[in-house]
């Protein structure tokens, strides 16, 4: 059985989503593709400056994972320069909606995205904590919200 998706919680996504190297036509130009929880990871570590585990906590991986982001983004950001390669910024696994989640059986309150419910393919979404399927969006709706889950 395979894992679940793992949403990687991303602030920012850039307006600009193309760079050419100065002076080489578009035509035939070869192209690194760079995941928008990549940038991600070089703006929070090199951008802000923020450690390691901070910024594997604001994007919601652990830190081995954060750093394998951060590695592959700033690979693929050489070569293109050493190479003189597009930069293509499209896709990945990634979510700027985060919902808080109430389960009424055990009391807990925790956050998640709103496509893990999605994820479920419509079954119940289940309480990490005690397996119940009575969980709430803060809204208190037997369904995920769009209306009041956080826009990041």
């Amino acid at each position: 059985m395979a894992r679940p998706k793992k949403w990687r919680i991303v602030e920012f996504v850039p307006n600009e989503l193309y760079f050419i190297p100065d002076g080489k036509a578009r035509c035939g130009l070869g192209e690194e593709l760079l995941k928008v929880e990549e940038i991600e990871a070089i703006r929070l570590k090199d951008l802000k400056d923020l450690n390691q585990d901070e910024c594997a906590e604001k994007m919601q991986v652990s830190r081995q994972t954060f750093q394998r982001i951060l590695g592959e983004a700033r690979t693929k950001v050489a070569r293109a320069l050493i190479e003189g390669k597009a930069l293509r910024v499209k896709g990945g696994d990634f979510t700027r909606n985060v919902c808080k989640v109430f389960c009424s059986s055990c009391a807990q309150e925790w956050e998640d995205t709103y496509e893990n419910y999605h994820d479920n393919k419509g079954d119940k979404y289940r309480c990490p904590h005690c397996g119940s399927n009575e969980t709430f969006c803060c809204n208190r709706k037997k369904l995920f919200c769009q209306e009041c889950c956080k826009k990041r």
